[in-house]
């Protein structure tokens, strides 16, 4: 799910990095259904959240819900408009490199 910066206010940046460390990190850790979560930002341009489920059921009860939701969610919000991109895709393969994986709310 894809969100352009473009016209964002001033300091956009900053406050989705806050909202991801506050609780957009939260309230993803620990969600059924979820493998993972990323996201990920080209300040000035654009902000997303990647949604890895375990499976097609997953995504699919997810994403319903989400799009009900996402024009009033807090990223919206601090972007000042919705998404221009939610796109469902499959994932062929996932590597852990050799240091690891580990959760944080700021990579």
């Amino acid at each position: 799910m894809r969100w352009p910066l473009g016209n964002a206010p001033a300091g956009v940046g900053q406050d989705l990095a806050h909202h991801v460390a506050s609780s957009g990190h939260a309230s993803s850790t620990g969600r059924s259904g979820l493998r993972f979560k990323v996201w990920r930002t080209v300040p000035g341009e654009w902000f997303e959240a990647v949604y890895v489920f375990v499976s097609v059921e997953a995504r699919a009860a997810f994403q319903s819900h989400l799009l009900e939701t996402v024009e009033d969610s807090e990223v919206s919000r601090i972007v000042g408009s919705p998404p221009v991109l939610v796109e469902p895709c499959e994932v062929v393969g996932v590597a852990e490199g050799w240091d690891g994986f580990e959760p944080s709310a700021r990579g």
